[in-house]
């Protein structure tokens, strides 16, 4: 399959992924699209429904059903002003941050509520600011004045709102974020992770796709498991981890088996995959892509670039993405280390379970 095809399926997916949804059919109106730092996605002239299902808001991963409700509430406002869906995300990360999405009576001097906004500084009455549609709605209306906002990584967009004195704490919180978002409309596969396609980044490192690890590093079961496995879906977008260069693009399977037909456990190999070098000697791996990957050996990648789908080419017994990362550039089983402690180093944790 070439290149130029496996970019219209990308193109196709992201539409189709948004399009799907009940609700969701005026998203890409406005003449939006995918891109910059976030879900850059304006929203049409009839904004989205956001509802709970009957029996209303089910917890999510760690997630209580007050949480869960509070996030749609930040959606809806930002749905009722017009707020592209990234918006949405920062607003929800930042409530994560500053309360865990608690509505707090209090907090630190005169803070309140679950954007822990200050009376003192212009927020709004206390009674106004214990108001979660208040509060997001005043988060909004600043966010919207700050320049340039859409294409800022969410901690930075977070930070010229809040002015925190911890401007990059708001990153950690991205993947969560987007889990939630996802779940208040509607994007989530069967098992129940995020099908919302965010094509950029939060900071020099950024999470290939947003799902849970279903199997770890090198466990007791699987000692010789050099990454992890990602249970994203079929065909979800995986994003290069951070900028490099693209130095192997290859299928990687049993002699007389494809690459381009689901594989099995009797299939030896890690089927279609990418490996990335970056700085300070660092080496992404990438396997099990569905078809040929959208990049080519010598490419220069900008983190957050996609760079294929998730599939399950090769050695797999179902769609997901197995992510490794080294320490050397030979890729080498010796110089593997633990993705998910090395992401949390970085400030791109992966997805916990949900």
């Amino acid at each position: 399959m070439t290149r130029t095809v496996i970019a219209g399926i990308i193109a196709f997916v992201l539409g189709a992924i948004l399009l799907c949804a009940g609700g969701l059919a005026a998203v890409l109106g406005g003449g939006g699209g995918i891109g910059g730092s976030g879900c850059v996605v304006p929203l049409g002239d009839t904004p989205p429904t956001i509802s709970p299902p009957p029996g209303g808001w089910q917890p999510t991963g760690r997630f209580d059903t007050e949480q869960v409700g509070h996030a749609a509430t930040i959606a809806q406002v930002g749905a009722g002003k017009g707020v592209p869906i990234w918006g949405w995300a920062i607003a929800t990360a930042t409530a994560l941050q500053e309360s865990d999405l608690r509505n707090l009576a209090g907090g630190h001097l005169d803070s309140i509520g679950l954007f822990q906004q200050r009376p003192s500084q212009g927020w709004g009455t206390p009674e106004q600011l214990r108001d979660p549609v208040y509060a997001a709605g005043a988060f909004y209306d600043k966010l919207l004045t700050i320049p340039g906002w859409q294409a800022m990584p969410l901690t930075e967009a977070a930070q010229a709102v809040q002015h925190s004195a911890y401007p990059d704490a708001y990153a950690k919180h991205e993947p969560d974020a987007l889990r939630l978002v996802s779940q208040v409309i509607g994007l989530v596969d069967d098992t129940g992770n995020p099908l919302l396609v965010c094509a950029g980044a939060g900071g020099p490192w950024t999470q290939p796709v947003i799902a849970a690890v279903v199997s770890g590093f090198r466990t007791a079961e699987r000692p010789s498991h050099d990454g992890v496995d990602l249970g994203a879906a079929r065909g979800t977008p995986i994003k290069a981890a951070s900028t490099g260069t693209v130095i192997v693009v290859r299928c990687n399977i049993t002699a007389g088996t494809s690459c381009d037909v689901d594989g099995g456990s009797h299939v030896r190999g890690c089927g279609w995959y990418v490996d990335i070098q970056h700085e300070q000697g660092i080496l992404t791996r990438y396997c099990h892509m569905l078809t040929e990957p959208a990049v080519t050996v010598g490419q220069h990648v900008a983190v957050g670039d996609i760079i294929g789908l998730v599939g399950s080419s090769g050695h797999s017994s179902g769609p997901h993405l197995h992510y490794e990362v080294h320490t050397g550039a030979s890729g080498a089983s010796s110089t593997a280390i633990d993705p998910v402690s090395f992401m949390q180093q970085v400030g791109a944790p992966l997805a916990s379970g949900g």
